[in-house]
């Protein structure tokens, strides 16, 4: 396994424009001290023989993961063969620094002290930042700071707003977050995954579970309302305002099916203007590990870049001393092209009604309503999803089962599309509601159905009646009122072919991308029990139930 994964990471390189121009000295290894004395273990790489004086452009990487010390070697060997320095230093507490291992809390400290003395050595010309995921979290929580030799960051699969990292109107995105805690816990845990997400109360897993106390785990599944101190203040309230504050050019890197995305995009779009002018955010099909994942699609011009789009990005800022032009690349899925932003064209919403009979048509039915019940204990499994880490598989563009292929989830269907559809941006459910229980969740997959049967998902999310229609604070809901419900979902660029239909799926659970709600109301990681809800969807002129299509007006095919 180990060897095909180096061999991978070298494959990645042959496919770059940069040119070897060098052969790569022996790594050093030096136990760095921060302000407080703690010294992190970290390894130097350059250029063998080198010139009296001469200076490299360096790369700087920050880890927590001592299990990607393969892949870090092997991209600081690249990396030096084609005339960079590279550097990369493990987080205190993990890989052989020292130290006590709490994520988050020191890194902006530490990784100051790192880069202001990678600035002051004497082979360092200027300097770039990489980094994914916990990787890119330790590049953003100090990019706003950072001195003058550091001049761009490549940040990939990461963004600075962690509420939408965490929470979907109310619901804990356990996969992700929950699968992390356990991992990362600093101690062995015997428990798996899925009884560590359906342990209730979630509060005590820590300690009753996993046989360890997490504070920071414990403020995450507390803390369901975006504006309470936790989020606004602190850490994750400084994480949130650094991309106005950046001035360097930023290549922001994403996938349509990265649990991430979400807080990436918010991430870009308050960055301050002279960053934004010069910075990158390109999106492609992919999930957290760069991994295209959409089987069904044609791909032939996605190309594989993990290693070619960072380091040709370093070498026209780094090596060329190039000013990058900004902009956003997306990659259209159901079209296999790439497209800059102002190619896509200016969106219209596109409106299909859900109907009683089970069809989505463009203009409201009769009056009507479809019921299910939904039971917390079976809830529905999700497969081709945005938000899963643990179980990354499943995240993707995938084949679905047929129309109301449970009894709690409800179908709808359109007639054949007799023109393409290009989507570019948050598709949105508006559903009208009503539930016999006190709080309850209800979630919506939108999916493409080919002409030859095949369907596949584009989009799906999950509200709750607590937290309706993106409020940022806990609602009150009366048994069997009919509310308003409306379902954003992240972004996307698809294009529905002509000759498909379209097909919206509504049910309550979408486990384990988010924790099961359990129909009782109150903050979710304290609830002991669950109960089964009877939930009922209504249509027709008074209760216009929908789904809401970003329509490119006039799209320019690539």
């Amino acid at each position: 396994m180990l060897k095909r994964m180096e061999q991978w990471v070298r494959g990645q390189f042959e496919r770059v424009s940069v040119q070897i121009t060098r052969s790569a000295g022996m790594p050093e290894e030096r136990m760095l001290p921060m302000r407080d004395g703690t010294c992190l273990k970290t390894i130097i790489q350059l250029p063998e023989r080198r010139e009296d004086g001469e200076q490299f452009p360096t790369i700087l990487v920050r880890s927590c993961y001592p299990g990607q010390e393969p892949i870090l070697r092997i991209r600081a060997e690249e990396f030096v063969k084609r005339g960079f320095g590279f550097v990369y230093q493990w987080c205190r507490g993990t890989g052989g620094s020292q130290g006590k291992w709490e994520p988050n809390v020191n890194e902006r400290n530490d990784g100051l002290d790192t880069v202001n003395w990678l600035a002051g050595q004497p082979f360092v010309k200027n300097i770039g930042y990489w980094g994914d995921s916990y990787l890119a979290l330790t590049g953003w929580c100090m990019a706003d700071a950072v001195p003058e030799k550091v001049k761009t960051m490549c940040l990939g699969v990461y963004g600075v707003d962690r509420h939408t990292s965490a929470y979907k109107d109310g619901l804990f995105r356990v996969d992700v977050l929950t699968s992390w805690a356990r991992e990362n816990a600093g101690a062995a845990i015997a428990a798996d995954n899925e009884t560590s997400y359906l342990f209730r109360p979630q509060k005590d897993v820590d300690e009753k579970l996993w046989g360890v106390h997490l504070d920071w785990y414990r403020d995450w599944i507390s803390s369901p309302e975006r504006m309470v101190d936790y989020w606004k203040q602190g850490f994750w309230g400084m994480l949130k305002e650094i991309p106005q504050k950046v001035k360097i050019p930023l290549l922001i890197r994403e996938g349509w099916y990265d649990h991430h995305l979400g807080s990436a995009l918010v991430s870009y779009r308050r960055l301050s203007e002279e960053a934004k002018k010069h910075s990158v955010l390109q999106i492609g099909p992919w999930n957290h590990n760069y991994m295209p994942v959409i089987p069904e699609e044609e791909t032939s011009q996605l190309k594989d870049d993990s290693a070619a789009a960072p380091l040709e990005w370093f070498y026209k800022i780094l090596v060329k001393d190039e000013v990058p032009q900004g902009g956003i690349k997306e990659y259209v899925i159901g079209e296999d092209r790439w497209a800059e932003k102002k190619d896509m064209g200016e969106t219209a919403g596109k409106t299909f009604y859900l109907c009683e009979n089970g069809s989505l048509d463009e203009e409201a039915g009769k009056e009507g309503q479809r019921t299910y019940c939904y039971d917390p204990k079976n809830p529905v499994r999700s497969h081709g999803a945005e938000s899963l880490l643990a179980d990354m598989k499943e995240n993707g563009s995938f084949l679905q089962p047929g129309p109301n292929y449970r009894d709690d989830v409800l179908s709808f269907v359109s007639g054949v599309l007799d023109e393409k559809l290009l989507v570019k941006g948050s598709i949105r459910v508006r559903l009208f509601v009503s539930s016999d229980a006190e709080d309850t969740a209800f979630t919506a997959k939108v999916m493409e159905v080919f002409p030859d049967g095949r369907t596949v998902n584009v989009r799906g999310s999950i509200t709750t009646l607590a937290f309706r229609n993106g409020s940022d604070y806990r609602q009150g809901y009366e048994p069997g009122r009919i509310v308003e419900a409306d379902i954003q979902m992240w972004e996307i660029a698809w294009c529905f072919r002509k000759g498909s239909r379209i097909r919206v799926d509504i049910s309550s659970s979408d486990f384990p991308q988010y924790a099961v709600h359990t129909n009782f109301p109150g903050l979710w990681s304290l609830q002991e029990r669950t109960k089964k809800a009877n939930q009922s969807i209504y249509m027709g002129l008074q209760y216009p139930s929908a789904v809401i299509l970003p329509v490119c007006k006039k799209p320019v095919s690539g």
